[in-house]
């Protein structure tokens, strides 16, 4: 199955999935034919069904209508197509809330937050647990056999909107949760540093979350809360999903996760608990280049499931509804998104939804099939997707290739941008993009870790502001490099323990001999600030947001600022540390810069691109069969050649284009805006075919 310790398609299927989300009881019965007719015209093979159907399914407690749900999971699987079943319990019926005020989750400022739109629940509630739980049961003895049935979808997009409850049923929670990991008050005392502004707790009781206060609240106490919040609706995951591992052994479970801009859940935590690791990702329209964020979010996915196949679960096929401004994909960006996403590990591309709402709050958000119908761009390209889908059946399971891991750390995440710190411009994904968009653009594929991870498979690994590091974490990064390996360590890393406690003796204290620097302080810059700095080759580099000033311990000073306050202190360096070797970056560097220093670390790494030179707007990747038993052809390689760019680009490749049917046999030529997938097997074995 997919998912961290899995390795082929999901278990059941054959061939890449291809649907999204199915909401038949928003519409009347009539149409339902007419939908699974279009959808075997699109090629659909998998929808995921009943996500917000728990009052419908349930409509007062303890009595159940699933009637309606019978007939279209049996016209679904008439029709040939798979069912990815929800358990529904992402959104609770009013009569929960009705019966259990004390069910509704209450925010920072103390207010209650009411039904009416969706997650009106608090993850603490028992009253909402048992009602949870009590219809995943009704489910899962229902359906647990129906012959549609592929995968089991609990809840959906936790924490989207509720990831914090300040309730006084949560706060008794986060008590309970804390006398689990510290044993005694004394020792959360310690944990805490409440010795500081008068906060010395005697008992458990005096405890609160985090809520609103007069000041910065405790660092370690927010810290806490969140770990205690992601942990919280995690709990409520596995008890669904443990009912549903009893009730219909062998389907795999799954909840999706919102990579790569939800800072709210620890998902290497909920990664371990899934069996397929999902993922929902929308195009942030802001974005010059929205292909890089796509890119950095399928890849850190792929991570969180161990380097294992995984599946996009929802994305758009055009407009999403909920940002300020929503735009339209332009002609075969819904093609290059899904194939993105698929060639980056995705065992295929689901959206949301099928049918494009009438009514309700996501009225004006795409799906497969338009307001408009079938005499349209959306639809069109759709049922090309369908088809270039099938085609792809050969690379179910195979693995993405990657000399280069970045490690990603919530914990990290979560402290960086706490309040009280030196600069509120100092953004924890901005930095880890910046990094991984410059790898992007040299045509290098990156693979995420989480920190301690093993590392020596990689030859480069990039710790972009490992600002929490624990023990284990910064002797993991030690080892490896003193293994062999090379790593590039980013600014404000190593600076506080996991209790948010600032680590002494100057930063990045447990990473100063692997670094060979000390940094006695921080100096941010102002909006629109900017230093410059000089490398040893003579080039010009500049800083924004963010310097630091150090001192070279032993290393080799790559650059130094050359203006501002720290002018002549080293500002890059480059450290020789056993067999292998550590850069360090004190500055936040404009894009060009940051090409430019990745340029002269991945030489010193020996890592290469993925196929030939990197092009500006062309995207490369390579997936390689893993040789195991079963594999049809073990070792075979598919390198995926998508152009984001107005121009054609040529490239070195050759094999068969599973797309088309041509064969290459030294160089192709990628249309602008176009996407090939070669299969690198020599021609001729095409030809003997």
């Amino acid at each position: 199955m997919l998912g961290p310790q899995g390795g082929g398609g999901i278990p059941g299927r054959v061939g890449l999935a291809f649907g999204g989300d199915y909401n038949p009881e928003q519409w009347p019965e009539d149409v339902w034919p007419e939908d699974i007719r279009l959808m075997q015209e699109a090629g659909v093979t998998l929808v995921s069904l009943g996500i917000f159907s728990w009052a419908l399914l349930e409509p007062e407690p303890g009595r159940y209508d699933f009637g309606w749900l019978d007939r279209i999971m049996d016209l679904l699987h008439a029709g040939g197509i798979s069912v990815d079943l929800a358990n529904a319990t992402a959104s609770p019926p009013p009569w929960l809330a009705h019966r259990h005020p004390e069910s509704l989750p209450v925010n920072r400022a103390g207010s209650t937050l009411y039904p009416g739109s969706r997650q009106a629940f608090c993850p603490s509630s028992t009253a909402y647990r048992s009602a949870a739980q009590a219809l995943t049961l009704a489910l899962a003895e229902r359906y647990a056999s129906h012959p549609a049935l592929v995968m089991w979808h609990v809840n959906n997009e936790y924490g989207c909107h509720n990831a914090h409850c300040y309730c006084d049923v949560s706060a008794a929670a986060f008590r309970r949760w804390l006398e689990r990991k510290y044993g005694s008050v004394d020792a959360l005392n310690e944990a805490w540093g409440t010795a500081f502004w008068s906060q010395h707790y005697s008992a458990w009781d005096e405890i609160q979350p985090a809520r609103l206060t007069t000041s910065f609240g405790n660092p370690t106490q927010e810290l806490d809360f969140r770990r205690f919040s992601s942990d919280e609706l995690l709990e409520c995951f596995v008890a669904e999903r443990d009912i549903l591992h009893r009730v219909s052994p062998g389907v795999p479970v799954t909840t999706n996760f919102m990579v790569p801009n939800f800072k709210n859940l620890d998902y290497w935590t909920w990664a371990e608990q899934t069996d397929v690791v999902s993922n929902d990702h929308y195009l942030p329209g802001w974005e010059a280049e929205p292909h890089l964020e796509l890119a950095f979010g399928a890849d850190l996915t792929r991570g969180l499931a161990g380097g294992a196949p995984w599946l996009l679960m929802e994305h758009s096929t055009s407009a999403v509804n909920w940002q300020h401004r929503n735009y339209a994909k332009t002609p075969g960006q819904l093609r290059r998104n899904s194939l993105s996403h698929v060639a980056r590990g995705s065992e295929g591309a689901m959206f949301f939804q099928w049918r494009a709402a009438r009514a309700g709050a996501e009225k004006f958000h795409s799906a497969l099939l338009p307001h408009a119908g079938t005499d349209t761009k959306v639809w069109r390209e759709v049922v090309q997707l369908g088809d270039n889908l099938r085609a792809l059946a050969p690379i179910e399971g195979s693995r993405v290739e990657s000399d280069v891991a970045i490690v990603f750390d919530w914990d990290s995440w979560w402290a960086v941008e706490g309040d009280g710190h030196p600069s509120a411009d100092l953004r924890y994904v901005d930095h880890a993009r910046d990094l991984y968009s410059a790898l992007w653009r040299a045509g290098i594929t990156c693979s995420f870790v989480r920190q301690g991870a093993d590392l020596s498979g990689y030859r480069l690994v990039i710790v972009p502001t490992l600002h929490v590091v624990t023990d284990a974490g910064a002797s993991a990064v030690s080892e490896y490099v003193a293994g062999g390996g090379t790593v590039l360590v980013g600014a404000c890393s190593g600076i506080v323990d996991e209790n948010d406690h600032i680590r002494l003796g100057g930063y990045p204290a447990p990473l100063r001999e692997l670094l060979g620097v000390t940094v006695e302080e921080f100096f941010p810059l102002r909006p629109g600030e900017r230093v410059h700095l000089t490398t040893d080759a003579g080039e010009e580099w500049t800083s924004r947001l963010w310097t630091e000033l150090m001192t070279a311990e032993g290393c080799e000073v790559v650059a130094s600022y050359s203006d501002g306050p720290l002018a002549g202190h080293p500002a890059v360096t480059r450290n020789s540390f056993g067999s292998g070797t550590a850069w360090y970056v004190s500055a936040r560097l404009e894009a060009a810069d940051v090409a430019a220093l990745i340029d002269r670390v991945v030489e010193d790494a020996g890592v290469q691109a993925v196929a030939a030179a990197a092009q500006p707007g062309l995207e490369m990747v390579r997936r390689r069969v893993v040789a195991a038993p079963g594999s049809d052809r073990p070792g075979a390689t598919y390198l995926f050649l998508i152009n984001h760019s107005d121009t054609a680009i040529e490239v070195a490749a050759a094999g068969h284009d599973l797309l088309t049917g041509d064969t290459y046999d030294a160089t192709t030529t990628v249309a602008a805006g176009a996407v090939l997938v070669i299969d690198e097997s020599a021609p001729a074995d095409f030809e003997e075919a």
